[in-house]
């Protein structure tokens, strides 16, 4: 007797309220169903997902045996080994090759496991509800109230399945930005950093922890003012200083070129020149 039949016999002597009874044709079509459907899918990907594994496991392990032969002597090898050696290697890498392109190309690997996973799940959540234990525990018969819980379970369990196994197979199409996209909006893009620093300080400015780490910050912070005003005052200070120092030099050296020039007499002073011979016309004739 196959799973079916033992729960279609036990949904039948199910003890449901009177006005529930038809719910156990509801729970064949949808639980009883299911299971026997996922067993089916499980049971045909098996099939194929057992002989292509096999296959690639069988030709791993011939393939480097034959290439290790073909290094023997030649002389102690049967005759035509080579040829026989080289197709018999190039076919079974040919068949490994397939099989594992297959198994990759349907999925049947993931497929077998995920099937084989639902058939039971399913299987333990019928169990559970059939002999009240588990998540219905707490129901000493099956009212309504574990009737809603039990679809919903395998509504749950089936609805997982099909999203893994359709999973980036649906329409990937760019749809129109509306209102509703702001909601998608990474936080990072909208979190104000200088609003939470300054929130952040102000509530540290009344907590006995960060007082030490406040005050200190505040310090520090007046002491760089302090220094700033310090270096600007020498900074005029020494600029002033070097103004005045120029400025008293150049009125000495103007004093004492006035000086000079009001002391020097223009009848007493001889210029003499001397011009060069090469300078002189030559029918100039000196006297």
């Amino acid at each position: 007797m196959n799973y079916t039949d033992k729960v279609t016999n036990i949904i039948d002597n199910l003890d449901l309220p009177k006005d529930m009874v038809g719910n156990k044709e509801i729970i064949k079509a949808r639980f009883v169903e299911e299971v026997a459907y996922y067993e089916k899918k499980r049971d045909h990907t098996k099939k194929y997902y057992n002989v292509f594994r096999f296959i690639v496991t069988t030709g791993s392990i011939l393939l480097p045996a034959l290439l290790s032969i073909g290094q023997m002597d030649p002389n102690k090898l049967p005759k035509n080994f080579d040829q026989i050696s080289y197709w018999s290697t190039w076919s079974i890498s040919l068949l490994v090759t397939i099989s594992n392109g297959f198994l990759q190309l349907f999925s049947l690997d993931k497929n077998f496991f995920n099937y084989s996973l639902v058939v039971e799940q399913l299987k333990t959540e019928g169990w559970q509800y059939f002999g009240l234990s588990g998540k219905y525990e707490d129901h000493d018969t099956h009212d309504k109230e574990s009737y809603k819980e039990f679809c919903k379970a395998v509504e749950n369990i089936k609805r997982k399945q099909v999203e893994q196994e359709f999973q980036g197979k649906g329409n990937n199409t760019k749809k129109k930005k509306n209102k509703d996209d702001s909601d998608n909006k990474s936080p990072l893009m909208d979190f104000d950093f200088d609003g939470q620093m300054k929130s952040f300080m102000e509530k540290s400015q009344n907590n006995q922890m960060f007082k030490p780490l406040v005050q200190t910050v505040n310090q520090t912070s007046n002491q760089l003012s302090n220094m700033d005003n310090m270096v600007e005052n020498l900074k005029q200070t020494v600029t002033n200083s070097v103004v005045d120092q120029v400025k008293t030099k150049v009125d000495d050296v103007k004093n004492l070129v006035e000086d000079v020039e009001n002391n020097i007499d223009p009848s007493n002073v001889n210029l003499t020149v001397t011009v060069p011979a090469r300078d002189i016309p030559n029918q100039v004739v000196p006297q």
